[in-house]
């Protein structure tokens, strides 16, 4: 009776493949199980370079000189921020932008400064910007580089910022963008392309992909602002999924055959298993290349040829853009007519005859532009 019982379990036990993985052989996407101290000096080392930038583009700002004390935050001294109005994100003024290395069209196309692409990744349009930004890829990076070694994160951060950068010079405006949610979009698309090549070996599937809606709709969000490139994230997110796609098509754990079954069915399934996987990665991972490679170069040859996609696509200003009464969505050259009398200063929007009058006149010909916009 006992060898009857036997041979009815194990012809039962079969009934489980070897391609269903037990819940305590898989691992949370957002939880690794190898974290080692030290493993995010690469996400650090960003990180302090975007805080010095800031600081460096707020002590260039000098609100409380250049703006004559009409700022926000006036105890902060040199490190106050321009009037709302002027920037709704606590930060620079436009013209302060252009001179930290933010791209615009005119700059790029005509003056050829080609250098603000290496730039333009590092800036932020201010302070709410910086923190909301620096907290997503802390977040999302620190478990990335934890879980694949700062290498890999490196360039991949490192890449997705530079295409992100070629992205947004394709449908620049003249008004200064940064683009430092390159990077970040960068690290949702490798985070992404893990999820999704390597689903069976999370367990927490739900959870990550509401993690990753999350931060990508807060910041896609905040890129409808002034100054913040939307197109940067796009080219970035992109980027990053196939560049992950070529760096991380690796299982976590191996698989290995069922024991619980019988022998024979359960070492050619596993073969069988395995013969796919090796098959498969390769062919994925140089299709990720490719199509990479194909985005890299299209860009760069694109940028360096100057042109504007904005002059086909009506709509494509309305991706990185949303009109409010303080600022509009429309790619339009201001002008201002100025006097000064009494020791001030009024200004009259050419365009659409709006006019204000400032109790100063000593100031440079890049903050009459920045007035200028504000009024017009």
């Amino acid at each position: 009776m006992a060898e009857s019982f036997e041979l009815i379990d194990m012809k039962l036990s079969p009934a489980k493949s070897v391609v269903d993985y037990p819940q305590d052989q898989r691992i949370p996407l957002m939880k690794s199980r190898r974290r080692r101290r030290g493993d995010t000096w690469v996400v650090s080392v960003f990180v302090i370079i975007h805080i010095g930038v800031f600081i460096a583009t707020m002590l260039v700002n000098d609100c409380w000189s250049n703006s004559h004390g009409d700022c926000v935050l006036q105890p902060l001294g040199r490190f106050s921020f321009q009037p709302l109005p002027e920037n709704p994100l606590l930060g620079p003024s436009q013209s302060k932008l252009d001179e930290m290395g933010a791209l615009r069209r005119s700059l790029l196309t005509e003056n050829h400064q080609t250098w603000r692409l290496f730039t333009f990744p590092f800036l932020h349009a201010g302070l709410l910007h910086l923190v909301i930004n620096l907290c997503s890829v802390i977040y999302v990076g620190v478990h990335l580089e934890q879980e694949f070694g700062p290498l890999r994160i490196g360039i991949i951060y490192t890449l997705s910022a530079f295409v992100g950068a070629l992205v947004a010079s394709l449908f620049l405006q003249n008004t200064p963008a940064v683009g430092s949610s390159g990077a970040l979009f960068g690290l949702l698309g490798t985070l992404l392309s893990e999820l999704v090549w390597n689903w069976k070996f999370h367990s927490n599937k739900i959870s990550a992909i509401a993690s990753l809606v999350s931060v990508f709709v807060c910041n896609f969000v905040l890129g409808f602002l002034p100054y913040v490139d939307n197109f940067s994230s796009i080219g970035g997110f992109i980027s990053g999924f196939l560049i992950g796609s070529v760096f991380l098509l690796n299982p976590h754990q191996q698989v290995a055959p069922n024991k619980g079954g019988l022998i024979d069915y359960s070492i050619k399934s596993y073969i069988k298993l395995k013969l796919k996987e090796m098959l498969h990665r390769p062919l994925l991972q140089i299709a990720s290349l490719n199509l990479f490679n194909l985005l890299l170069v299209g860009c760069l040859v694109a940028v360096l040829y100057g042109i504007n996609i904005n002059s086909y696509c009506t709509w494509c200003p309305y991706v990185d853009c949303i009109p409010f009464t303080s600022w509009h969505c429309k790619d339009i050259e201001t002008s201002c007519e100025t006097m000064v009398s009494n020791a001030q200063l009024t200004m009259t929007c050419i365009g659409n005859g709006n006019y204000r009058v400032f109790p100063f006149t000593n100031i440079s010909r890049a903050r009459i532009n920045d007035l200028c916009n504000l009024i017009c």
